[in-house]
């Protein structure tokens, strides 16, 4: 098809290009991050999610700070026993973001034509939704 289709619309952005897929959380260890704090809605502290992760200090780190800088996450700095400790815990709008993120994903996966990209639920995606009602 040529990009000027007339069944695509001018600014269809394309059945494969996945334009709903929010880059920020796309990342690989933003994901891995997002979905550890997603299912830990107390937060993590950052020794923990590094495990969970199998991330490095630095690359946690570096990663916390730019899902901090969109406001996806919260972080606290405290000390106890006189030792360092980091709460890493995902925002309302992270969560919302996140489950957002997962209904384009759910209309990836299951090719729905209808719905990829716009993030309604549909009927193709029921064996996915129980994802969604666990992490809500």
């Amino acid at each position: 098809m040529k990009k000027n289709d007339k069944r695509l619309g001018a600014d269809h952005p394309g059945r494969f290009a996945y334009e709903g897929l929010d880059r920020v959380i796309h990342e690989k260890a933003r994901l891995g991050i997002v979905t550890s704090l997603a299912t830990h809605p107390d937060g993590l502290l950052f020794g923990d999610l590094k495990d969970l992760c199998a991330l490095t200090d630095g690359n946690l780190s570096r990663h916390l700070q730019a899902l901090a800088d969109v406001g996806l996450v919260e972080i606290w700095k405290n000390q106890k026993n006189n030792r360092p400790q980091t709460l890493c815990r995902l925002t309302a709008d992270g969560r919302r973001r996140f489950l957002e993120y997962i209904k384009v994903l759910e209309a990836v996966v299951t090719g729905c034509d209808r719905h990829n990209g716009t993030g309604l639920q549909c009927e193709c995606a029921r064996p996915f939704n129980r994802l969604s009602l666990f992490l809500s």
